[in-house]
């Protein structure tokens, strides 16, 4: 399935994800809350937090399909940086228990997948900007 994803591809689809994922989060962040298993009614703060990571989310997006390509170059240069952060913070949240089971484990899937993204949409380039 990832070898038939050209760089392009790869940019594209990631964008995609962070559109929905980020629109989410910013539109309804109790519905993801829960998704997480995380009680929103109980732990308050979380939806905006979430709220804060749609708009981090979308602006990323965007710069992936953006119309200049020195900023959708920069974008995907920083993707693989950004994804692995993500990634590892949900692990992280699961193992120290700030995140049940279930929801680490769907964030940190997610986070994975969006850098496996990242990685193609570099095209094979080994460093940033090239």
């Amino acid at each position: 399935m990832w070898s038939s994803l050209d760089p392009d591809k790869a940019r594209k689809l990631l964008a995609g994800i962070r559109f929905v994922n980020g629109a989410a989060a910013l539109v309804a962040p109790g519905f993801l809350a829960r998704r997480l298993g995380v009680d929103p009614e109980v732990d308050r703060g979380v939806t905006y937090v979430l709220q804060l990571f749609g708009v981090r989310t979308i602006l990323i997006a965007v710069e992936l399909v953006a119309q200049d390509p020195e900023l959708r170059a920069r974008a995907v240069d920083a993707a693989v940086a950004v994804h692995v952060s993500d990634t590892m913070a949900a692990i992280f949240a699961g193992l120290s228990g700030r995140l049940p089971r279930r929801g680490a484990l769907m964030a940190t899937a997610i986070s994975s997948v969006n850098v496996v993204l990242a990685v193609l949409a570099r095209g094979g380039r080994a460093d940033p900007g090239q």
